[in-house]
């Protein structure tokens, strides 16, 4: 089975085709695959081009827990590459479907350099989702571990939570990001953002992926904050979210339509070997033979 690897800021995703796949799409076989010891390792996998009547291209993405996400900005990233690198787009704008919706891109830096208009960011209790009225959920208060916090909910086509810390780092993210993602809040789980600001054009955000756990960047991450703290008058339209894999740029217009700009590498292409999946026909043969 072939694959391409890439990495945006530090989040790496692998690349596999539909025609490459001839076994089902288990949430065992991705994980298996996006594991660090016994697989290639990645931050989850972009399953495409898809064929679909919706977009130029159709793209299903996979955390690294087996669990489909709807919409990922550095996934999207990382699939526009791809595609320029199979000589499927060149510097024309194209479509993208994902479940988290339609999504516009163009390539630009001869493929190191893509710009995504992500969609319409809403604070709106019932697209989320976040429990409770209808209503936006903008600084409202959560109970945590050992105190209390203000939180702003938003979605982009997947769900986030931004708290605003005056400092933020990899110890409060792992300690609180779990808690956060799985609170009864939020009935689809969600992604966590600590963010710190720094001022009118920049912020700062360590980050708690939903199925990924801590992670180094992400674009959708990047994009739910940035639209808080705008949203919240602590920043202007045009933001640089900064985070521990490196900048994003985002543009957010008055309706709160995201545009994110950020850097795409390419790592390598390879072939997994059927080898790889045996453990799972032998974990398949030992749940069977205990029955």
């Amino acid at each position: 089975m072939q694959f391409s690897k890439y990495h945006a800021l530090g989040n790496d995703y692998i690349v596999i085709e539909p025609e490459e796949i001839d076994w089902k799409t288990s949430e065992e076989a991705i994980q298996l695959i996006c594991h660090r010891n016994f697989g290639i390792g990645s931050d989850g996998i972009l399953f495409g081009p898809i064929k679909t009547k919706q977009a130029d291209f159709g793209l299903r993405i996979f955390n690294p827990d087996g669990s489909e996400a709807e919409k990922s900005g550095n996934g999207l990233r990382i699939f526009a590459r791809y595609l320029w690198d199979r000589g499927l787009v060149q510097n024309e704008t194209f479509t993208v479907w994902t479940e988290g919706g339609l999504v516009r891109v163009r390539v630009h830096s001869h493929g190191k350099t893509v710009t995504v208009d992500m969609g319409k960011v809403s604070f709106d209790s019932h697209d989320i989702p976040v429990e409770g009225s209808h209503r936006e959920v903008i600084n409202e208060p959560m109970t945590i571990p050992g105190g209390q916090i203000e939180f702003s909910a938003a979605t982009i086509g997947n769900p986030h939570c931004v708290v605003i810390y005056d400092e933020i780092n990899e110890k409060l993210t792992q300690s609180l990001g779990p808690f956060i993602e799985t609170a009864p809040l939020f009935p689809n789980r969600t992604n966590v953002q600590f963010m710190k600001v720094l001022d009118r054009e920049n912020i700062m955000i360590e980050i708690w992926e939903r199925g990924a756990g801590y992670t180094l960047a992400s674009g959708s991450s990047a994009s739910a904050a940035a639209a808080v703290a705008h949203k919240l008058g602590l920043c202007g339209q045009n933001i640089l979210v900064h985070m521990p894999g490196g900048v994003i740029a985002i543009a957010i217009d008055d309706d709160y339509f995201i545009t994110m700009t950020g850097p795409v590498t390419r790592v390598a292409d390879g072939i997994l070997y059927d080898e790889m999946f045996e453990s799972l026909e032998d974990q398949d043969f030992e749940e069977s033979a205990g029955q």
